[in-house]
Parts: C-alpha cells; sequence; structure tokens
C-alpha cells in the first residue's frame, strides 16, 4: 500500500487558520466532500464519534482523525496543513499543525490498519514534517507525502 493508492492530490489543502478541533474536523469533512463526493456531515459526524473514544493527536503537531463510512469501496484519506496551529488534546499537549484523516469502509479491518500504520510511519519522518510545514502549496505537499512512501517502499 502506497499513500497515493489512499490520498488524492484535490484532497490536500493548506489552510490560513481554524478556529477550534470542531471547525478543523468540518474542513475535512468539506473537503472530503469535494473530492470523493461525500456528505461532508456524515463524514464529520463519524470523525466526533471516533474523537468521543480518545483523541487522535499523536504528537508532535501531528492529528490522524480516523472513522468508518457507508458507502466506500476503499481506504481514503485527506490532509490539511495548518499555518497557524490549534490545540487538539494531543496526548503531548501540543498544538497541530499537520492533520492526515482516513475514512475506511465498515468492513475494512486490516487495510484501514495497514492505512494508520502507513500514514503514521510516514508522519513519524521529521524530514517530511519539515518539508510539509515548509510549503503550502497543495501539489508540493502531495509530492512530498507521495514520495516518503515510495522511497520508503524500495
Amino acid at each position: 500500500m502506497e499513500l497515493s493508492s489512499i490520498l488524492s492530490a484535490e484532497a490536500i489543502r493548506s489552510i490560513s487558520a481554524v478556529s477550534s478541533k470542531k471547525r478543523l474536523l468540518q474542513e475535512v469533512g468539506e473537503l472530503t466532500a469535494a473530492t470523493y463526493n461525500l456528505e461532508a456531515d456524515i463524514a464529520v459526524e463519524a470523525l466526533l464519534e471516533r474523537e468521543a473514544l480518545g483523541p487522535t493527536g499523536v504528537g508532535k503537531g501531528i492529528a490522524l482523525p480516523h472513522a468508518r463510512l457507508q458507502g466506500l469501496e476503499s481506504v481514503i484519506g485527506v490532509f490539511l496543513r495548518l499555518e497557524k496551529p490549534i490545540d487538539f488534546d494531543s496526548v503531548d499537549r501540543q498544538p497541530v499543525d499537520l492533520v492526515f484523516a482516513l475514512f475506511a469502509p465498515p468492513d475494512t479491518g486490516v487495510e484501514h490498519l495497514k492505512a494508520l500504520a502507513l500514514v503514521s510511519r510516514t508522519l513519524r519522518d521529521a524530514n517530511v514534517c519539515a518539508k510539509l510545514r515548509s510549503s503550502a502549496d497543495a501539489a508540493t505537499l502531495h509530492a512530498v507525502l507521495t514520495e516518503a512512501t515510495t522511497s520508503e517502499a524500495a
């Protein structure tokens, strides 16, 4: 599995400012709806339900919100880069500026976990995160993310 199979080039956005975690998840829902033709409200509700189980801020400015959605055939993702970090209830209590959200079909077990592991592994790379934080251009962000996983596989 590679990030290019999960993350469409259109599913990436750099945002100048959001006011809260809930507003950020709404941005994720809107981007998911626009890119993958899904209902934004349903995506946001699924993310909020998952967040109620425990925050998905994994530390070092990174959040990996994820949820299962009816109507999907495979795992999909969206990536947001925030110019102004926000509180996300992260494990290290640091604000978040890199957000990679994943959505999976309800009956997907292993594929969902593989995708989460892949994204987590990619964003644990300090060089990748530095490149992501230094560019607001969506095409560049997509290239950084997809090239990181391609070079790991080689």
